[in-house]
């Protein structure tokens, strides 16, 4: 039985693999999109018909502005460097909903929801790019499926544990020292490594996109004003702080904007 559970393991992470077109990596994917963007469709459907969606309004249009020209800055860029058709499958939508809870989403498939509560944030529409940058670069990224898949490797490695210990006492030290030590030596870091890789793609998309990534780490200055010192130390956060972040996109807001130069894209909004 453990060396089935081993082989299977092994076997999953060698044939599931899948390219990251923005940086040449294979990454862990055992959901192609044909499985999990159905799943999406649906989720994001029924969350919709559980929230109130704010239609017509100056604000619920600059969502839908904002995301149209990211999509197709995504596409550009995609087309340009060797992946036409990758978003073929891609059904884009964009909806603000009235929720003072601070956040965005766009999930596999590129639903994509903004609550309002992010808005004063974000201020202005070019702050509203940061936010659709890095939530669409999560799903052009495939950042979802790979969590599920990281999720399925770790419930192996705890199967195949649980398996092989015999003696009781054992295997209580072993699921409590595999449980802590899966998550914060590598599920974390994981989620983290997303955060920053979704960072860095969102930039450089908005920029193609005509807006200004020197915005990003101000956005992110305010975001560290408005949690007020009250988050936990990185290595336990599924994100990187703050300073991480601002630090990163500072760093990284002159490439985007040489990588907008090369689709004509000079002057900012």
């Amino acid at each position: 039985m453990k060396r089935l559970i081993l082989t299977a393991a092994v076997f999953f992470a060698v044939a599931a693999c899948k390219t990251n077109p923005f940086t040449g990596k294979s990454t862990l994917n055992f959901y192609p999109n044909s499985q999990i963007f159905p799943m999406a469709f649906a989720q994001y459907d029924q969350f919709l018909n559980e929230n109130k969606v704010i239609t017509g309004t100056s604000e619920a249009e600059m969502i839908t502005r904002v995301g149209q020209r990211i999509a197709t800055a995504a596409e550009r860029w995609l087309d340009a460097n060797g992946y036409p058709g990758y978003l073929k499958d891609y059904k884009w939508e964009y909806n603000l909903v009235n929720d003072e809870t601070v956040n965005a989403w766009c999930m596999p498939g590129g639903k994509i929801v903004f609550y309002t509560g992010i808005l004063p944030i974000a201020e202005s529409e070019t702050g509203i790019a940061v936010v659709m940058g890095h939530e669409v670069a999560h799903a052009l990224a495939d950042h979802g499926a790979q969590r599920m898949s990281a999720g399925m490797v770790q419930q192996i490695g705890a199967v195949a544990g649980n398996v092989a210990i015999k003696d009781p006492e054992k295997r209580n030290m072993f699921n409590q020292a595999y449980g802590l030590g899966s998550t914060v030596g590598v599920m974390l870091p994981f989620s983290r490594s997303h955060e920053t890789e979704a960072d860095r793609i969102g930039l450089q998309i908005m920029a193609i996109a005509g807006y200004n990534p020197d915005e990003a780490a101000h956005l992110w200055r305010r975001m560290k004003a408005k949690a007020g010192g009250q988050a936990p130390p990185e290595f336990l956060s599924t994100h990187p702080s703050n300073d991480t972040r601002i630090n990163n996109l500072t760093a990284w807001a002159p490439a985007a904007k040489q990588e907008a130069a090369k689709f004509g894209v000079t002057s900012f909004k």
